[in-house]
């Protein structure tokens, strides 16, 4: 499924961008503006959403520079002022092993730009424990405790923002990781040779793929060739880990900027 916004009218010398033939629903905006609010938008009502059908709202969030704009946004927009972060359990999609006052931690970003500034109880902001012993296996238990008490089949994430790097990555997932051929686990460490250092602690494809939503935010030129390439090349997961995000009974959601699409004729 497609969403382009609006039409352009007959005299404007930029047509609406092309959109990437991707698996899922693909939502193409022009600006990084414009790609934010559709973002936030659908993040609000399925916040709504979810807290009227099951008391809460289980939001997982990913590091990077890509979704710090959304984060702001969340916070300063008068339209997401009632979102509803008391009943929100606010998760993180993958961790580094650093101690969370280090610049290259997920959750200290994350902690400045929303946990100060939201009215989320900090008993439901569940940071990845990656400097402690065994975090993967402490992040899971924790996971199943908070998730456990709903009916089964909704026991899931109801919203997981994920990034994609230029080689296709996506949450602390790199092509041939060994964490990409697990299908049991919900969080794993992640090290070695083909993961970029530090060292990871990530939710795995399996987590990611049994959440309501999974929305991909793709922004910028620098991922323009990587968009192109799984257009034309359909790469398998363990070369493209994003190429792995396939919802079991969710939805997937693509949001692009025009500078993120690649031209129909662009190798």
């Amino acid at each position: 499924m497609i969403e382009l916004e609006g039409s352009t009218p007959p005299d404007s010398p930029t047509p609406p961008a092309a959109p990437p033939a991707l698996d899922g629903t693909v939502v193409v905006r022009e600006s990084l503006d414009d790609v934010i609010d559709a973002v936030a938008g659908d993040l609000f009502m399925q916040a709504c959403a979810c807290v009227r059908a099951f008391g809460d709202f289980h939001l997982a969030l990913s590091g990077g520079s890509t979704p710090q704009p959304l984060y702001r946004r969340l916070m300063y927009d008068p339209n997401y002022r009632d979102l509803p972060w008391k009943r929100t359990h606010l998760w993180i999609v993958d961790e580094r092993v650093v101690p969370f006052d280090d610049d290259r931690s997920n959750f200290k970003m994350i902690r400045e730009l929303i946990v100060e500034h939201s009215a989320i109880p900090p008993e439901q902001v569940h940071p990845i424990p990656a400097m402690l012993a065994q975090p993967d296996l402490l992040y899971e238990q924790e996971i199943r405790e908070n998730l456990g008490w709903r009916e089964r089949g909704h026991d899931r994430l109801d919203f997981a923002l994920l990034g994609m790097g230029a080689d296709a990555h996506t949450a602390s997932l790199f092509p041939h990781s060994p964490a990409l051929n697990d299908r049991e686990r919900l969080v794993l460490p992640n090290a070695g040779p083909t993961v970029t250092p530090p060292d990871r602690v990530t939710m795995t494809l399996h987590m990611i793929n049994a959440s309501r939503l999974v929305a991909v935010l793709v922004t910028g030129p620098g991922k323009r060739q990587t968009i192109a390439r799984l257009v034309r090349e359909r790469p398998p997961a363990r070369e493209a880990p994003i190429m792995g995000v396939r919802p079991l009974g969710g939805e997937l959601r693509w949001y692009l900027d025009r500078a993120a699409c690649p031209d129909a004729s662009e190798p």
